[in-house]
């Protein structure tokens, strides 16, 4: 089993900055990636960004895309999720998770490849 703790969330102005940091621990494969995910209020929860923990491979939704970079620290087995120019809509629950089945070069963005899952962390952008 994997443990993944996500930190970093508050309260922000549109147009700030945070930086969420995914703590990973547990016995991993080979080849796996992490994401991070989010849930709005209201609405179910969807696809961030990911990223190929071998390779550094990234993927990004659309609408972060620019604003939102992932990154990794393979010593400390960190994940990070810069975000710049917040908006509100940006708003809610970030968890990060783990995909055992990524392989080298590619990042799933459906949920389903996705088991262990953290607490989460809570983001709130105001105007």
């Amino acid at each position: 089993q994997v443990q993944l703790a996500e930190s970093g969330g508050g309260l922000v102005q549109a147009g700030g900055s945070l930086n969420l940091s995914c703590a990973v621990s547990g016995r991993l494969g080979s080849s796996y990636g992490i994401g991070w995910f989010r849930q709005a209020p209201g609405k179910e929860r969807a696809f961030v960004a990911a990223i190929g923990w071998i390779d550094g491979s990234t993927s990004y939704t659309a609408a972060v895309k620019d604003r939102f970079t992932i990154t990794r620290d393979k010593i400390n087995k960190v994940v990070y999720l810069q975000m710049n120019s917040l908006k509100t809509e940006d708003t809610g629950a970030y968890y990060c998770a783990v995909d055992q089945t990524a392989v080298q070069g590619s990042c799933h963005m459906a949920e389903v490849y996705y088991g262990d899952w953290g607490q989460g962390t809570q983001v709130t952008v105001s105007s």
